[in-house]
């Protein structure tokens, strides 16, 4: 079956669901679903940690949206395969959003002409279909670290082609980074 349009889920307020218990009988979620995102580092970590990349372009989230992991994993997989074509070892990606949310649905009967549908138990927790991360306005979904200005360009217009894989509004912030002093002893 395929998934459900991400309108189902991504503007309405969630409590999170994310109770799970080794007692099976007070677990709501019986199975969790795997994740989808398989990394959340990437790129040149070594580097990173010495201070070569001076430069950090983070991309944040405009409003308060649920994002389906296989979004997120998209996302990601569209960020790396540009930025490792256009700057290999070049650049270190960090993903900041991790997909805690357990999505379900409750569904419904529609029988043979019937004309409404069956509501079911009254709110009852339904089975389980995926994973979201709930991310408020504001918060950080990526970032990457870069070493000079075209190197940032290149981000910048990867960042662009993202966005069309978000269901948000995104923005991309660009700061410099002090350098490392080093110390001689």
């Amino acid at each position: 079956m395929a998934l459900r349009k991400a309108l189902a889920y991504s503007h309405h307020y969630a409590r999170p669901n994310t109770r799970t218990s080794r007692v099976k009988g007070k677990a709501y979620i019986k199975v969790v679903p795997h994740n989808k995102v398989v990394k959340y580092n990437l790129g040149n970590q070594k580097a990173h940690m010495e201070g070569k990349f001076p430069l950090k372009l983070t991309m944040i989230s405009e409003e308060a949206v649920q994002i389906r992991d296989n979004a997120i994993e998209a996302a990601r997989m569209l960020l790396t395969k540009q930025l490792d074509e256009r700057l290999p070892l070049l650049y270190y990606l960090e993903l900041k959003v991790h997909p805690h949310h357990i999505l379900r649905n409750n569904k419904t009967a529609a029988g043979a002409g019937a004309d409404r549908l069956s509501s079911g138990m009254s709110r009852s927790f339904g089975t389980v279909e995926g994973r979201a991360a709930l991310v408020s306005a504001g918060k950080p979904l990526f970032v990457i670290y870069c070493a000079d200005e075209a190197a940032a360009r290149i981000v910048r217009e990867t960042f662009a082609m993202t966005k069309s894989k978000l269901p948000c509004a995104t923005r991309v912030l660009f700061e410099r980074l002090a350098p490392l002093a080093k110390t001689t002893n």
